[in-house]
């Protein structure tokens, strides 16, 4: 090879990118990656993945590559802005720090003096909930939520009311063992990398990987096999899928008699008020029948044989069956068999066979063994570790509809048959999970002395005491959770705030407080009208919502709606805590937390050179301003003084227990400690020393049966993740909801309104249940008049409005169509790229189509919040994300079609996006290429019609 002669220079194969590199965590979506961010005097040059970070292990998507142009967008925000003009018409001054937190406090100040709950706060896309959540408990409001709400919550209730975790950021399939994978409803925009990592490995191997899915795209174009459901079937397919493996008696009894609650005696006694209830001793104890003593005994016992099916008289004279003869009563009648599900489901019944069959195989017939010893929670050892090589994951597809609790039940019940929870192949737990069913922590609803509630404002509920409701059963909350309504609302019910703050039920707020949380426009249903409710008047002129306080960073379509607005940093110019309190960023064998930190300074980073200088702060900071400004409880030192610095500083200091901060990592005067210890000065230090993130190995022996292994438990609860080491039954059939069912039927102490009483006793089911979305069974001649289900899906290269504003991303897709199958576009008399109109009970849209064979034929699809209002994020007036992208949101009702509940499942109250039922027709040759409906441009700042050309400086300086 010839060398370089002396003279020429040489070929640098590898340049640094920048002269500075910093580690710190993605904000990009929800993933929260590990990036390696450079810098050339002191501008972000380049960044990248950290291949150290547990998450993502180096691999970066388009999103996280893109930040650059998040933190350089030119829709930041730059100074508090005070509402000047009419509210909705973008008209605001600029003001300095302190008048903004001077009038935010007073008036945050003036309510709660008068009543804490006038005042409604709630987040978006927050990932520090552990601080806003805690504030909003010092400040004494029940009316706290995330946007868990319209996102997840049933997901997440689904499992913890199961399983004790679930699925999405909570757990994760066994990706190094498994041999099938079925996605359900799994879209491409959050969890992305780790994800791709995963089914590389499945890949690999070998491994089937099944996506059930509307639509084929992302992971499902990888998929061997796709199954192509219909929107909101997923739980009669998995209920088929079920019979199939009872009539077979391919179900692992052994797992299920050892970890879940299939042998536990459930009371039969209709009408009475233990009816459905388990049988317990006198210590409160469930009981199983031993068929070795012919009698009853607990059903934690070691030395018994407990029956599972059969009817048992106790000696009291009760009878009681076994859940497992509960479950198998149920899931064998035939309105489950394969044939009677199948032309609804829009999934061959011989397609439902097979699948089962194969699930079978995989499980029982290629068992994974790991030469592990392990004991498990009742001292029993084992030599190894045997598993079911059978995984299980799914996210939003299966959430977004009025039935996706029971759905995502029905799930966890087919995992359970398998015996494919926590053990080699199958879904994992990551921690801090599993934890205790329903997880201890209930919602707070009592005020103490101080004026701070008892607990959080969020929580789960253990039986009707629980709820948020006053004397007469009736919400507490400004967006009725936790009420008969809605009761198991884990999350709360963002998407109910703005409706019944405007119409003043229960009663009148006099703030709404709000957070990265676009609710004008693409996280609103019902948008025009919700639009409507934020400027309007009562009779005596005045605004129905009296103030309105808006934070984020980018001039979003919400900020024209905001009394006053409080600009917030990028997330590479603040502190944040990635904490074991909120949203984890474990996987299966480790616990893990991260930081944020200030990679530059906000003041000096302009997009051009002619830009005016930023003045804003991180909103977590603000909030602990705000905080002390008006005297919360934690908030302030005896002389009155603010007790924190700013975030960073609370991060460090604060405790939520003795011992239990935000961060787990070095603490410890000397960072001696992990999880538990008093609180270390330099430990953001030894973070961003470590790359941002700090990781806690779960021992070797503790990896798998999590539930129920002995050192598994001991370690979670000397690290703090659970209050005891006692084990976790995992639950088929949930006693809460029967509790909530006897409730309905006119038992107990609390029991609903009369309103309530059929919704309740009919959607509390022990055992989960399948019914038809509330849109397509209430709309009157509902599947003629509107024939089309209707669903949006998230691109790996966005991540909702705050990413398709971004200029490298806008690059990929600046506009959606309406994407429908050929044969559909036939039936319908339309061609590929033809405009046309859909119509759904609640509105009307203009849309460009467009043809795409990966839809299942009786949907349609776009991509999410890619439209944009004209005027807003800062893009020219003639972007195509306004004139020619749209939303699905503007058909979609925020109330059930009857008008007597939000769009909502009744459980939980996660807003039903995927309910959506639409018609269309090809739109009127007359109309313009735009489309519809088109509202007023916000007014603002012209956008610079200069090109983007982030970098040119870069090249100049070679």
């Amino acid at each position: 090879m010839r060398q370089p002669a002396p003279s020429e220079p040489a070929l640098d194969l590898s340049p640094s990118p920048g002269d500075t590199v910093k580690t710190t965590t993605c904000y990009m979506c929800a993933c929260r990656c590990g990036i390696k961010v450079w810098l050339a005097d002191g501008r972000i040059r380049y960044i990248q993945g950290n291949p150290e970070h547990p998450v993502n292990q180096g691999v970066l998507c388009a999103k996280g590559s893109a930040g650059i142009m998040q933190h350089y967008s030119p829709a930041r925000l730059s100074k508090p802005l005070l509402r000047v003009g009419e509210r909705g018409r973008g008209e605001f001054r600029e003001i300095e720090w302190d008048e903004a937190l001077s009038i935010a406090a007073g008036w945050l100040g003036a309510i709660r003096e008068r009543n804490p709950d006038e005042l409604a706060f709630f987040t978006g896309r927050d990932q520090s909930q552990a601080l806003t959540g805690w504030w909003a408990q010092q400040f004494g409001t029940v009316n706290y939520a995330a946007h868990g709400g319209f996102c997840s919550v049933n997901m997440a209730a689904g499992g913890l009311y199961t399983l004790g975790g679930s699925f999405w950021e909570f757990g994760e399939p066994d990706w190094e063992h498994s041999r099938y994978l079925m996605m359900w409803g799994v879209a491409e925009d959050h969890d992305s990398n780790p994800i791709k990592l995963g089914l590389g490995k499945l890949k690999a191997r070998g491994a089937k990987i099944v996506a059930v899915n509307p639509v084929r795209s992302g992971y499902g174009a990888i998929a061997d096999e796709w199954i192509g459901i219909r929107p909101g079937t997923d739980g009669l397919f998995a209920f088929a899928l079920i019979h199939e493996l009872l009539k077979a008696d391919t179900i692992d009894l052994d797992y299920l008699v050892r970890y879940t609650n299939a042998h536990w005696l459930v009371l039969r006694n209709p009408g009475g008020a233990d009816d459905g209830l388990f049988a317990r001793d006198g210590e409160g104890r469930a009981l199983c029948w031993d068929r070795n003593s012919g009698g009853a005994q607990r059903a934690e016992a070691v030395d018994v044989s407990p029956a599972v099916v059969g009817e048992y008289a106790l000696a009291d004279g009760r009878r009681a069956v076994p859940v497992f003869h509960l479950v198998a009563e149920r899931y064998l009648d035939p309105q489950y068999a394969p044939d009677a599900v199948a032309e609804r489901c829009g999934i061959p019944a011989d397609t439902i066979r097979r699948i089962a069959r194969e699930l079978a195989e995989a499980a029982f017939e290629h068992p994974v063994r790991l030469p592990v010893a392990w004991t498990d929670a009742h001292g029993r050892e084992h030599a190894e570790m045997v598993g079911r090589p059978v995984s299980l994951h799914a996210m939003r597809g299966i959430s977004a509809h009025s039935n996706g609790f029971h759905t995502c039940r029905a799930l966890h019940l087919l995992q359970l048959l398998l015996g494919a929870v926590d053990t080699p192949g199958s879904f994992r737990y990551q921690p801090p999970y599993p934890k205790p069913i329903p997880p201890p922590n209930r919602p707070g609803k009592q005020r103490q002395a101080n004026g701070a509630l008892d607990a959080a404002p969020l929580g789960f509920v253990h039986g009707p005491e629980d709820l948020v409701v006053d004397a007469d059963g009736n919400p507490r909350r400004i967006d009725h959770a936790f009420s008969w309504g809605y009761p198991l609302s884990a999350h709360g019910m963002m998407h109910s705030v703005i409706r019944n703050a405007w119409a003043g039920d229960p009663y009148k707020i006099d703030t709404l407080m709000m957070f990265m949380a676009n609710m004008s426009w693409n996280s609103a249903m019902n948008t025009r009208q919700t639009m409507g409710w934020l400027t309007d008047k009562d009779e005596s002129g005045e605004y129905r919502i009296p103030h309105i306080v808006y934070a984020d960073a980018y001039a979003s379509e919400m900020t024209a709606y905001a009394d006053l607005v409080l600009p917030d940093t990028t997330y590479l110019e603040r502190f944040d805590a990635i904490s074991l309190l909120d949203r984890p960023i474990s996987d299966a064998d480790s616990a893990c937390d991260a930081i944020r930190h200030p990679i530059v300074d906000a003041a000096s980073q302009r997009l051009r050179e002619d830009e005016a200088p930023r003045d804003v702060r991180g909103f977590q900071s603000v909030l602990l301003d705000l905080g002390a400004r008006i005297g919360l409880p934690g908030m302030t030192l005896d002389d009155g003084s603010p007790r924190y610095r700013d975030y960073a500083d609370y991060i460090v200091r604060h405790e939520r227990a003795p011992g239990v901060g935000l961060l787990a990592g070095w603490r410890g005067e000397r960072g001696e400690l992990e999880a538990k210890g008093p609180p270390n000065p330099e430990q953001l230090q030894r973070y961003i020393d470590n790359g941002g993130f700090w990781r806690g190995h779960v021992p070797e022996a503790a990896r798998y049966f999590k539930m129920s292994n002995r050192a598994y438990l001991d370690w979670a609860q000397k690290l703090g993740f659970l209050g005891h080491a006692d084990p976790i039954a995992l639950q088929l059939y949930s006693e809460t909801l029967q509790k909530f069912r006897l409730a309905a039927q006119g038992h107990g102490a609390q029991q609903p309104p009369e309103q309530h009483r059929e919704r309740v006793a009919t959607y509390f089911d022990p055992l989960p249940i399948w019914y038809e979305p509330f849109e397509g069974a209430q709309v009157e001649d509902g599947a003629t008049r509107f024939p089309l289900s209707a669903v949006t899906q998230r691109p790996m290269f966005m991540y909702h409005a705050w990413g398709s504003q971004n200029a490298w991303l806008r690059q990929i897709a600046a506009r959606n169509y309406l994407y429908l199958h050929p044969d559909t576009g036939a039936r319908h008399g339309i061609a590929d790229e033809d405009w046309i109109e859909v119509e759904s009970h609640h509105g009307r849209i203009r849309v460009q189509a467009k043809f795409a064979g990966n839809v299942q034929p009786d949907t349609v699809w776009t991509w999410n919040a890619i439209g944009k209002r004209r005027g807003a994020w800062k893009l020219d007036k003639d972007a195509p994300e306004g004139r020619k992208g749209f939303l699905l949101n503007h058909l979609i009702s925020d109330v059930t079609p009857r008008g007597d509940y939000a769009n909502a499942d009744p459980v939980t109250g996660q807003a039903a996006w995927f309910d959506l039922r639409v018609a269309i027709r090809k739109a009127d040759a007359a109309g313009d290429a735009q489309s519809r409906p088109q509202f007023e441009p916000l007014p603002g700042p012209a956008a610079d019609d200069r090109p983007l050309r982030y970098g040119v400086e870069f090249r100049r300086q070679r």
